[in-house]
């Protein structure tokens, strides 16, 4: 459903991400992961369209998000690191425009379920400037999964939430997985990863490092089976500086 092909991305004379292939297909979750500065969140806004790809091309669920941006944007529900709610619109009110810009105003239906799930239904009515960071992210993750989209792509989506958000979050994201639905999320909470994904994506530099299960990393590098997942990866990355 999400088909990143040879993406380069550049600033001007500085190389973000250098020639990155890879997929996320319906049904499974893969883990995006690297050093500061390896690309991650780069990719994402490259792939949720706030950035244009300098070379190459992305697929969302058959559509080029540069030749074909509606169609392509209509597949893809966002959650960015930072979250910026609009701080005149109250939390009901964000669910509601974020279904009436998609056209899907039935999924409305889903409002207490998602809300109540994310512990946001008493503050359906607070505006959006009054929410604490959490709660933003909260509100944001509210906002992808009312869209009912094809493909989510979280960036750092764990980071603020309390304990009972995370476990919410993530058990969400595996019901998009049994739905058939495509996830991306990029994390540094390794150990996160190696429960939750099915698959990883290891960059350093801008450049793919690896890719696979943990368990395939593990056999390319004859590594011991007691390797943890932040094992293979400060062994992958060694040599990166981090930005």
């Amino acid at each position: 459903m999400l088909q990143v092909e040879h993406l380069c991305k550049r600033f001007g004379s500085k190389t973000a991400v250098e020639d990155l292939s890879f997929e996320v297909k319906g049904g499974e979750i893969v883990g995006l992961l690297g050093p500061n500065g390896a690309g991650k969140t780069t990719t994402i806004r490259c792939v949720a369209s706030l950035l244009q790809p300098s070379d190459g091309r992305i697929l969302l669920n058959g559509h080029d998000v540069t030749s074909d941006p509606v169609n392509a944007k209509r597949a893809l529900a966002f959650v960015p690191e930072v979250p910026n709610p609009y701080e005149m619109l109250t939390v009901m009110e964000h669910l509601r425009f974020i279904a009436a810009a998609y056209q899907m105003e039935e999924e409305l239906v889903h409002s207490e379920e998602i809300l109540t799930r994310l512990d946001l239904w008493d503050k359906r009515n607070e505006l959006g400037a009054s929410l604490s960071k959490g709660m933003r992210q909260k509100l944001a993750c509210a906002c992808a999964f009312i869209h009912r989209a094809q493909v989510f792509c979280f960036d750092e989506p764990l980071i603020g939430l309390d304990p009972k958000g995370m476990r919410e979050l993530k058990g969400m994201m595996m019901e998009r997985r049994a739905a058939g639905n495509a996830v991306l999320v990029s994390t540094h909470m390794l150990d996160t990863a190696e429960r939750l994904c099915d698959r990883v994506i290891i960059l350093n530099r801008g450049k793919l490092t690896a890719q696979g299960t943990v368990s395939e990393l593990k056999s390319h590098m004859a590594s011991t089976s007691d390797l943890s997942l932040e094992d293979l990866f400060l062994e992958l990355t060694s040599e990166s500086v981090s930005a």
